[in-house]
């Protein structure tokens, strides 16, 4: 299988922002929890990077733990 590119790397983003907080809710499940390096396409880097943007966004409120 072949892999796909990483979508931050190919559009140059280079740090990911949690205060955009819609971008950061297509990359979480229907349940609220983070996606895997799968299922997102992103590379190591960004996947640590958009996993510590997920959690500043929810200590901030402006993301939910749980979506119930």
């Amino acid at each position: 299988m072949k892999q796909r590119p990483c979508s931050f790397c190919s559009r140059g983003i280079t740090a990911i922002d949690y205060k955009r907080a819609e971008h950061l809710k297509r990359f979480m499940t229907a349940f609220g929890k983070i996606e895997t390096r799968r299922k997102t396409g992103a590379c190591a880097t960004h996947q640590r990077q958009l996993a510590q943007a997920i959690k500043r966004a929810r200590h901030l409120a402006l993301l939910p733990f749980v979506i119930q």
